[in-house]
């Protein structure tokens, strides 16, 4: 069997040179084996080649079409269509292959396994040295920076997260991964490739990309199974196009399995007001979580997050006997939602905060789940899991399901990216796999590269699924941040998340001029529309999310001097009566006033930003 495997894995470097060009639906996408090597073109234009994979002699199998609803993300009702072709690659083994009109997604399918390991995968990307790329170097939180580079020659980052040591050539990569594979001098007019991947289910890890030079191979992640019966990977996906359709694109949850829920309607996204930023701890001081509490009922926030620690509430002395459950009470009585943290206790348990040990087991996760629930908790976040391995998937998934039996909506923290389970348990409302807005409690250097890391984030990280940067902060945490108002006011409306958590303390929101504070308090995590409007990674970033009538249009400006930024936003239409305008005037002072005019460009002050709230 292990030989027959081999044999089909490899088959691609036997099959026929030449192959039938496959096509999308509108004809952009097309695609073709040449040479050994599997083409990709957009327009035309090539974008990216895979090396040594079974693509020769696809065909033409069905016309696939999707069409459904979300409860969070870049749009409510998302539609895509695709082509989809298959190949034999040896016995009882297939690749199927879809080319959507935003890219390709393709997965390999086994059938008749017999008791054996994962299949070895054979899926190489090659990304030309000069080609410019944004890259994330690989760790089990996905917490890192997306530097512009055009090389592969990069030097491992360590150190205390990322800490600027220098080390071997890195050569490990995380996803999302873009490409601009044709580059264009007008306003994101060059042609990006996203390399990512979906829909992982059961018996599944994750994937992540290794180099040697030019070739970034595909290999999955830890998996102990053995495997008998059907099979499949994930899919492997590949966005395409202009940074508009790359921004926009829903292809990631095109792909995933749709939900099994029968009833969604308790599942409610929203503003959350969050206590560890400011004091770089948990949450077991009553009275903190008090003030956090009253800070969302003055800003008609609905829910307060109870980080870490709360299981040792009842142990300082200044609560006077107060436990977990007063909080909560407290919370309700308020009107506000509470979320509690727990430790997944798969990743950092020696030495981590807790509560510990309460999640892993079926009968202790079932047990404190339906607590929760009894109290009127809402909702958990989970957090410092270990990674893209089998094990931490589908205890994921587990944890994911339960929740839902309980009703509880679910964000995960210190844990991998999105890959399209926010369309198969759409009670996952957001994941961290990002670096956000915490890192200023750790690590000095965040503070200079924050305004450009944040203006690529749009590109990379937050393309792919809800990303819980926690952003807002207009006030100083361990470490300062020189990002503007109006720039972290941006924030809240350019990265989409289900849950929204604010990261300032309450002295600083409720110091903010009173349009900011309804701003806050009206924000929307729920959108029926996201638009590009203008930007380049790492320089700026300007896009528009539609809620109900209302257009917000946020745009940040990325570099240390001073920028203006195109608003061309023609698609909002002609019905609008009022724009609000949120900026930053030279002084670093919110410069906030309304119009009836649409303004065709904004000038953003260093590391500043804006928001539009078109009414």
């Amino acid at each position: 069997m292990k030989k027959l495997l081999s044999t089909i894995i490899f088959c691609g470097a036997v099959l026929a040179i030449n192959a039938q060009k496959i096509t999308s639906p509108n004809g952009k996408l097309s695609a073709k084996t040449i040479d050994q090597k599997f083409v990709i073109n957009y327009n035309n234009q090539k974008v990216l080649e895979l090396a040594d994979v079974p693509f020769s002699n696809l065909t033409f199998t069905k016309k696939v079409k999707a069409d459904y609803r979300m409860l969070e993300g870049k749009r409510l009702h998302c539609t895509n269509v695709a082509r989809e072709y298959q190949a034999p690659i040896g016995h009882d083994a297939k690749i199927v292959m879809r080319l959507y009109n935003d890219g390709i997604a393709f997965r390999y399918e086994y059938t008749n396994l017999q008791n054996i390991k994962v299949p070895e995968e054979q899926t190489n990307y090659i990304i030309p040295e000069g080609m410019k790329r944004w890259m994330l170097q690989w760790s089990d939180g996905y917490e890192g920076f997306f530097p512009m580079s055009t090389t592969a020659e990069v030097k491992t980052l360590g150190g205390f997260g990322g800490s600027m040591v220098q080390k071997d050539i890195n050569t490990h990569w995380g996803y999302p991964l873009l490409l601009e594979a044709s580059p264009d001098p007008s306003e994101g007019g060059g042609i990006f490739a996203l390399i990512t991947e979906a829909n992982i289910e059961r018996r599944q890890s994750a994937s992540s990309l290794f180099n040697k030079g030019e070739v970034f191979s595909v290999k999955q992640d830890q998996n102990e199974l053995l495997l008998s019966g059907d099979w499949h990977t994930p899919w492997r996906v590949v966005i395409i196009g202009t940074l508009a359709d790359i921004v926009e694109s829903t292809l990631v949850t095109d792909v995933s399995k749709p939900t099994q829920y029968q009833d969604v309607s308790w599942i409610k996204p929203g503003v959350v007001s969050w206590i560890y930023w400011a004091y770089n701890h948990g949450s077991n001081d009553f009275n903190i979580i008090k003030k956090y509490v009253d800070m969302a009922v003055t800003l008609k926030l609905p829910y307060v997050l109870i980080d870490a620690e709360w299981d040792e509430m009842d142990k300082v002395a200044a609560n006077e006997g107060k436990t977990i459950e007063d909080a909560v009470r407290y919370a309700v009585s308020k009107g506000v939602k509470p979320l509690i943290w727990y430790n997944s206790s798969v990743g950092w348990v020696n030495g981590a905060p807790g509560p510990k040990y309460r999640l892993n087991k079926a009968e202790d996760r079932e047990k404190e789940f339906a607590w929760c629930e009894k109290i009127g908790v809402a909702g958990v976040k989970i957090d410092f899991f270990s990674g893209d391995n089998q094990m931490n998937m589908d205890y994921c998934q587990d944890l994911l399901e339960s929740a839902a039996r309980h009703h509880l909506l679910v964000n995960f923290h210190g844990a991998p990216i999105p890959r399209g389970w926010q369309r198969t348990y759409p009670n996952l409302l957001s994941t961290e796999g990002v670096y956000g807005a915490e890192w200023y409690n750790n690590v000095p250097h965040f503070t200079k590269k924050a305004a450009s890391h944040n203006a690529t984030l749009p590109y990379t990280r937050n393309v792919i699924g809800p990303m819980d940067y926690t952003p807002c902060a207009f006030s100083d945490s361990q470490h300062p941040h020189i990002t503007s108002l109006g720039h972290e006011l941006a924030l809240t409306v350019l990265y989409e998340s289900g849950l929204q958590h604010l990261a300032d303390r309450p002295e600083s929101f409720l110091a903010q001029p009173q349009e900011v504070q309804d701003f806050l308090g009206q924000l929307p995590t729920v959108w029926d529309e996201t638009r590009y409007v203008s930007g380049y990674p790492g320089e700026s970033a300007v896009l528009a999310r539609r809620s109900g009538n209302t257009w917000y249009v946020a745009g940040i400006n990325g570099q240390d001097e001073l920028q203006v930024l195109p608003t061309k936003l023609g698609f909002v239409g002609k019905k609008w009566k009022n724009v609000q305008v949120f900026a930053d005037d030279a002084s670093g002072q919110w410069q906030i006033n309304n119009t009836k005019k649409l303004p065709a460009e904004m000038t953003c002050q260093p590391r500043g930003g804006f928001v539009l709230v078109i009414r």
